[in-house]
């Protein structure tokens, strides 16, 4: 090397942040990523569990009373269940559920019961 050269330091430290700081922010991007799932995760198994408590809550009266309730709602602790049947055809009763967050989320979702058995037989969203 030449005794005159100069400026050797400046750009290698220059290429060392850059790739520092691109390493950073895959990381920082990688971390927002799974902060975002995990939020939507634990959002869909409220959603989930919500549901089925609905669900057996209303297997649970059908079972004691003989008999669906026309229209209702069951509160949760972040949301509320609001359901509504339908006249029965044949042995199937058609309940439709519509689950409202304090998120702001709507999941809409339908059960059918048979008035044999008093179980639900069907759901879907």
């Amino acid at each position: 090397m030449k005794k005159h050269e100069k400026g050797f330091t400046y750009p290698l430290v220059l290429c060392l942040l850059i790739v520092f700081f691109l390493f950073f922010s895959l990381q920082v991007e990688r971390l927002l990523t799974e902060r975002k799932q995990v939020h939507e995760t634990s959002i869909i198994l409220q959603q989930e569990y919500y549901l089925l408590s609905s669900v057996k809550k209303l297997e649970m009266i059908y079972q004691t009373s003989g008999r669906l309730p026309g229209i209702g709602s069951i509160n949760f602790q972040k949301g509320k269940m609001d359901f509504q049947t339908d006249p029965p055809v044949g042995f199937l009763e058609k309940v439709a559920f519509t689950l409202h967050l304090d998120t702001g989320e709507t999941v809409v979702g339908k059960g059918y019961f048979d008035s044999r058995t008093k179980r639900i037989v069907k759901w879907s969203d």
